[in-house]
């Protein structure tokens, strides 16, 4: 199958917003139903939140969902049914498995800042797991330059935490100006970029630049270049399967 790009833009995201949270969707979510627009790949959720100070999620239940927190700014702190508990910032990679089911809210840690952060769920492989929760600090160096592995489910990866589906694995990149990655080969590639202004390899300009929001979805991608022209973060799903249907 011949390799498709296609580009997501900012302001073409579902957008949620009450007096302290603002939200906005990659993805059908919540009241945004698009059933063009429902996953990519793996990838269900692709959620950007800033929640304002003392501002938050009330307990909540999920099931069966693998859920990964990445914060860009901020504090933002976790507690489920489990009896797990933590703060969650840059640099601390973040996953929960809701399994056969957990209760768990989300509040900013701050009484004066913003918590600004990426959620993103996929399906685990098996229903009815046992709830887990994993989280891990990674290095500053270790998230300059190449991809770094934060989660994955794939055999042999050295991932900082893992993932219940053996398809999929999460990479970040931290980019200065000049800076240039290969992308992994996959079936599928999500690639986000939070906040920056990248080049894709191959595409025609306009097309080719990308920035804070936007999104690239790659179809039998074969590890296509990105160029940094400022300082930028990013967030690449690797899959090799898709959901069904």
């Amino acid at each position: 199958m011949p390799e498709t790009v296609e580009i997501r833009r900012a302001a073409d995201r579902a957008l949620t917003a009450t007096s302290w949270l603002t939200s906005r969707h990659s993805f059908s979510f919540g009241d945004h139903y698009d059933p063009d627009n429902t996953h990519h790949g793996l990838l269900l959720v692709n959620n950007e939140d800033i929640v304002e100070p003392a501002g938050g999620f009330d307990t909540h239940p999920h099931r069966d969902m693998e859920i990964v927190t990445w914060v860009l700014q901020g504090a933002l702190a976790h507690q489920d049914s489990g009896g797990n508990r933590g703060v969650i910032y840059p640099g601390l990679a973040q996953r929960m498995s809701a399994g056969s089911g957990i209760l768990h809210s989300e509040k900013n840690d701050s009484a004066t800042e913003p918590v600004h952060f990426v959620q993103m769920w996929v399906i685990p492989d098996d229903t009815a797991i046992s709830p887990s929760y994993q989280q891990h600090e990674i290095e500053d160096k270790l998230l300059t330059g190449a991809p770094a592995t934060i989660a994955s489910g794939i055999p042999g990866s050295n991932a900082a935490i893992g993932l219940h589906n053996r398809s999929a694995a999460l990479h970040v990149s931290r980019l200065e100006p000049g800076d240039t990655i290969g992308l992994p080969s996959a079936p599928y590639l999500h690639l986000f970029v939070p906040r920056g202004r990248l080049t894709v390899e191959g595409l025609s300009a306009p097309e080719a630049e990308v920035s804070t929001g936007d999104a690239v979805r790659f179809t039998d991608t074969d590890g296509r270049q990105l160029a940094a022209k400022e300082q930028s973060e990013i967030l690449i799903w690797e899959m090799h399967a898709r959901l069904a249907g």
